[in-house]
């Protein structure tokens, strides 16, 4: 790997080549929220793009010398493995500056009506409403690209109605859900969809985590007043996965008071977290209760209907055409998130046209062998549960039932426990697969256990060995 100088990249000659490394870059980007983190590639690797290849080398561009050096140091040896499980011909990954990229929709930061990159250099902008600190806007996450389903209408509803409104509806808009269910797809198209449509009204949109490094920067430097002012003084502030305030004690106060600030403004909030208010851990109560103000909608894992309409709805866009039963296939089997989707997705259409070869079922089992397994080994709560059951001869129906019997009710806690601990369901889907038990149920039960299993050998023996059961 190295790191060239400012430059602008060309592609290559060979399209044929061209295509196909393009393909690797969209599949790599892909896994990188899931290899990296939801905060780390909002951050950092959101507005790379692709440059070319040539003699082995792939080529990656940032828009500022700034970005490239940090994620130089920090990130580029995983992404060249991560680019090389997709084409193994990618022998380095070269990373160049190209400024071009500030200047494109889809990768400019805005700070109060001034573009601006990460050295700070300004240039003037002339319509350009939206503040995105240290964060992007993606152009394809749209309202008119979000496919709706049982498990999104709410939030989806709930999200338009926020930005096509003239006064404040729900302050805050809380949306939550797991990795990769639509909570950022749905934020970036509030902020498009008020930009396009109340072009007088000023927009935060930035991660927690910035959030937190641009107070702790005021503070250092003693700036907190022009801090202050910056945030408290928008139409609109969004927080995008706003877990990671949790714990963050001087962070969580400053937030609490901007948050008091602009709702006695009647300006509007809208937060994304990965859980709900009340099951976010290392809150703050009174910031629990200020969350819970106004309207806390969830998204729930997707059906196979909603999976099949998203894949359904992704198909008309590429040059190949995929037959229904494969789409079908896919639903059937790639159930965690919208990303792999995508990515499944993309990998059978570009084997397609480089390979010249029918899109079957077939040709889908060969070229995602390696996701396909992954998923198959995926463990379910109806798994954890028919395990647990069997270890602890008691009958599968207990773990829904009433019963507080101790030979019943810590089997089913630790039943409980594992599925936190095992799938990425949030605390209320885990309490519907018990009997429609409520959230702080199933946090009793994790805390207890949790508790337990530090002093009781044998129960930590227990737990080891149903983890290596239902793992392999």
């Amino acid at each position: 790997m190295s790191v060239s100088p400012v430059a602008s990249f060309q592609m290559g000659s060979n399209p044929e080549l061209v295509t196909s490394m393009s393909v690797c870059w969209e599949n790599a980007r892909s896994v990188f929220p899931r290899e990296f983190g939801d905060a780390t590639f909002k951050s950092w690797l959101m507005t790379l793009r692709f440059g070319e290849f040539v003699g082995g080398r792939f080529v990656v561009a940032a828009p500022t010398r700034f970005m490239r050096d940090w994620i130089q140091t920090h990130f580029s040896q995983k992404m060249l493995e991560i680019l090389q499980r997709f084409d193994p011909r990618i022998l380095a990954l070269d990373l160049i500056v190209d400024p071009a990229l500030l200047n494109t929709p889809s990768s400019s930061w805005t700070l109060n009506g001034t573009e601006t990159n990460a050295d700070n250099q300004e240039t003037e902008s002339e319509d350009s409403n939206l503040q995105v600190i240290g964060s992007r806007l993606e152009p394809r996450y749209t309202f008119e690209a979000f496919v709706v389903g049982k498990p999104n209408e709410l939030a989806h509803a709930a999200a338009r109605r926020v930005a096509e409104a003239d006064t404040v509806t729900f302050n805050p808009l809380f949306l939550y859900g797991g990795v990769g269910l639509g909570k950022t797809h749905l934020m970036h198209a509030i902020a498009w969809h008020i930009c396009k449509s109340h072009p007088q009204r000023r927009v935060i949109y930035l991660s927690a985590e910035k959030f937190m490094y641009l107070f702790v920067k005021a503070l250092r430097f003693k700036d907190t007043m022009a801090f202050k002012e910056q945030f408290r003084s928008v139409d609109v502030l969004m927080i995008d996965d706003f877990q990671f305030i949790s714990g963050k004690e001087s962070t969580q106060e400053e937030f609490f008071h901007t948050f008091n600030a602009l709702v006695d403004q009647n300006h509007q909030v809208i937060i994304s977290a990965d859980k709900s208010p009340s099951d976010l851990e290392g809150l703050e109560e009174r910031m629990r209760s200020r969350l819970g103000w106004g309207l806390v909608a969830d998204i729930h894992p997707m059906t196979y209907e909603l999976r099949l309409g998203i894949l359904q709805s992704k198909a008309e866009q590429v040059e190949r055409e995929v037959p229904l039963k494969v789409l079908e296939f896919l639903a059937h089997k790639i159930t965690s998130n919208v990303r792999e989707l995508e990515g499944a997705l993309n990998r059978i259409v570009a084997h397609s046209m480089l390979v010249g070869r029918e899109i079957t079922i077939e040709s889908a089992m060969d070229v995602l062998r390696d996701l396909l397994r992954a998923n198959d080994r995926r463990v379910s709560v109806d798994q954890i549960q028919k395990k647990v059951a069997e270890h602890f001869n008691v009958k599968l129906a207990d773990m829904h039932s009433p019963r507080r019997l101790r030979s019943v009710a810590r089997p089913r806690q630790i039943a409980m426990f594992l599925a936190k601990q095992l799938t990425p369901m949030s605390l209320p889907e885990i309490g519907r697969k018990f009997g429609g038990r409520d959230h702080t149920t199933i946090m009793h039960a994790v805390k207890k256990i949790e508790e337990l299993k530090d002093k009781d050998l044998s129960l930590a023996e227990d737990l080891d060995l149903l983890k290596r059961m239902l793992q392999n």
